[in-house]
């Protein structure tokens, strides 16, 4: 049986900071990813995170809102305005470390 290279199953590193473009990601891998990546901003204080999903159907977004919703570390978020993505984005204020969930 052929020997797959190791880097084809590698996770790739994420850099954290604060912004987290969900357009090279599979859906199914949503529900993972977005809140470890909230949790890694929290590690680090960045406790305001812009994440883009993009405008398209909407389906994405409302994957995300309701990933969020189900937060503890999330105090709030709301869509973009005009400079940060409109309705294509959402931005997340996260409660801090060793804070109580909201």
């Amino acid at each position: 049986m052929p020997s797959t290279p190791d880097h084809a199953e590698a996770p790739v590193p994420l850099p954290i900071t604060g912004e987290l473009d969900l357009h090279t990601f599979q859906p199914r891998d949503l529900g993972e990813l977005i809140p470890a990546y909230l949790e890694a901003c929290r590690m680090r204080n960045i406790l305001s995170v812009r994440i883009v999903h993009g405008k398209g159907t909407g389906t994405l977004r409302t994957t995300v809102h309701a990933l969020l919703k189900k937060s503890p570390h999330v105090h709030s978020y709301r869509l973009g305005d005009e400079f940060s993505g409109s309705w294509g984005a959402t931005i997340v204020c996260l409660l801090p470390p060793g804070s109580g969930s909201a």
